[in-house]
C-alpha cells in the first residue's frame, strides 16, 4: 500500500546562479542567492551575516557552488549535507512563473510566449478597445511596462477619480490589472480580468493578473487578494497524472492559479510566507497516502525580488529557514520534501524583472540519504522524481534522480 507523500516548497524566484544560456537574456551576471548573501556580509550593511542553518544543513551552499562555482563559504567547514542536493537548468524558453512551474511538473514550455513591446501604449489598440467595450469600463490608465507598486503610486489617485483600471505589463508574458478594492470593487476586478483572459488567448499571453490594492493617495497597499488567470499547460502535468491515479493534489498559495486550476483536488490560500508555511504544516498533518502538497512562497518574488529589496529578501530567507524544523518534526518516515524555485529575481539587478538562473533542488525526509545529484538538465527532473517516488507512470520529460 502506497504510504509515501511528497511536499514541494517552491521558493518563488530563488535562483542560485546564472543559467547556461543567461547571456541570451542579458542575465549572465545574475545570482539571486549569492548577491543576497554578499549584501548581508558587506560590512557597510550594518547587518549580521546571513543565518540559514537548516538550509545550510540541507546542502544549499554546496548546490550553489555547483551551480555558479562561486565560493560563498568554505564548504570544508560545513557538515556533510543531509538529503539530496544539486541544481537544475531550465529548458523552457521563458523565465516566467508558468514556465518554471509547468516544467517542474514535467512539461517544459518549448514554444515562445507572446510579449508586449517596451513602449508607451504597449497593448494592441484593437485589444484595448475590445476590453473597454466588453467590460463597460470608462477607459484604462497606464498601458506600459511598470513596477506594480510604482504604477499605483503614480496612477492610483486618477484611478479612484475616474474608475479607469490601471493596466500594465513586464518582461514576462503578462497583462496586469490594478484596481482599488473599495472604490472599484474586487469582484468587478476579477470579472474584467476574466474577460481580458479570453481576449488575450489569441495573443498567446501566459497570464492575466488581478492586482487589487487599498488605501488612499500616498498610502496605497497591494492586498493578498491577487488572482492569476493562466492558460492551461500544453500537456498533462504531474498534477494531472496524480489526480487521474486517484491521488490528492493540495495546492497552497497561487499554485492552483498557475496551473489554471487543473490537476488540483484541494486549494488553500494564505496571506504571506508565514501563513503559507503554517498552512503547509497543517495540510501535511492530514494529507492522505500518495498525495502531493505543492506550496508557492510568493513573497520572495513579489515583495523582495521585484522590488529589489535585498535586505528584505535576506530577512525572508532567515524566517523561512527558521520555520523548517516545524515541518521536519512532523514528517512521516516515507515522506519526501523538495525545496526548489521557478526562476531567479536577483534584487541587485537593474530593473524589476525575473533573471534567468539555475534553481536549487534540495530533497529531504526521514529515509532520504545524502547524495549530490549534480546538475539536472531540466526542472522536469523534479517532476519525474516525484512520479517515481509516488509510483505513478513516468512523465514524458525529465530524469529521476532517485
Amino acid at each position: 500500500m502506497m504510504k509515501r507523500r511528497v511536499c514541494i516548497l517552491l521558493m518563488d524566484s530563488f535562483g542560485i546562479g546564472a543559467s547556461l544560456d543567461a547571456s541570451l537574456y542579458g542575465d549572465e551576471a545574475a545570482n539571486t542567492f549569492a548577491h543576497i548573501f554578499q549584501a548581508r556580509a558587506d560590512e557597510n550593511s550594518h547587518c549580521s551575516p546571513l543565518y540559514i542553518p537548516h538550509l545550510t544543513e540541507l546542502g544549499l551552499f554546496h548546490a550553489a557552488m555547483g551551480s555558479s562555482g562561486e565560493t560563498l563559504v568554505d564548504l570544508s567547514m560545513l557538515p556533510p549535507p543531509k538529503g539530496l542536493y544539486g541544481y537544475a537548468v531550465e529548458k523552457s524558453r521563458g523565465k516566467d512563473t508558468p514556465s518554471g512551474h509547468w516544467e517542474l511538473a514535467g512539461v517544459p514550455v518549448e514554444f515562445d510566449w507572446g510579449y508586449f513591446p517596451k513602449k508607451i501604449k504597449c497593448f494592441p489598440l484593437s485589444f484595448i478597445q475590445a476590453f473597454i467595450q466588453q467590460t463597460k469600463i470608462p477607459g484604462v490608465l497606464g498601458e506600459k511596462h511598470a513596477s506594480g507598486t510604482e504604477i499605483i503610486k503614480e496612477l492610483g489617485k486618477e484611478h479612484i477619480e475616474t474608475s479607469k483600471p490601471i493596466v500594465y505589463t513586464s518582461a514576462d508574458s503578462v497583462f496586469q490589472v490594478a484596481a482599488h478594492e473599495e472604490y472599484f470593487g474586487l469582484d468587478r476586478l476579477y470579472h474584467i480580468c476574466e474577460i481580458a483572459r479570453t481576449l488575450l488567448d489569441s495573443y498567446n499571453i501566459g497570464r492575466v493578473i488581478a492586482r487589487p490594492f487599498t488605501g488612499e493617495p500616498g498610502n496605497f497597499k497591494r492586498t493578498a487578494h491577487r488572482k492569476d488567470y493562466a492558460v492551461l499547460p500544453p500537456a498533462p502535468t504531474l498534477l494531472d497524472k496524480l489526480v487521474s491515479a486517484g491521488r490528492s493534489v493540495i495546492s497552497i498559495g497561487k499554485v492552483a492559479d498557475i496551473f489554471a486550476h487543473q490537476g488540483i483536488t484541494e486549494k488553500i490560500y494564505a496571506d504571506d510566507n508565514q501563513g503559507l508555511f503554517e498552512a503547509t504544516v497543517e495540510a501535511l498533518k492530514t494529507a492522505p497516502d500518495g498525495s502531493l502538497i505543492f506550496t508557492n512562497f510568493v513573497d520572495f518574488d513579489s515583495l523582495y525580488g521585484h522590488r529589489r529589496d535585498v535586505l528584505g529578501y535576506a530577512d525572508a530567507l532567515e524566517k523561512f529557514d527558521s520555520w523548517l524544523p516545524s515541518l521536519q518534526n512532523i514528517l512521516r518516515k516515507d515522506d519526501l520534501v523538495i525545496i526548489a524555485a521557478d526562476h531567479g529575481c536577483d534584487p541587485t539587478f537593474p530593473g524589476s524583472d525575473h533573471t534567468r538562473e539555475h534553481i536549487p533542488v534540495l530533497g529531504f525526509g526521514p529515509q532520504i540519504k545524502s547524495q549530490y545529484i549534480g546538475r539536472r538538465d531540466s526542472f522536469a527532473d523534479v517532476g519525474q522524481t516525484i512520479a517515481e517516488y509516488l509510483d505513478i507512470s513516468p512523465l514524458l520529460h525529465g530524469v529521476s534522480f532517485l
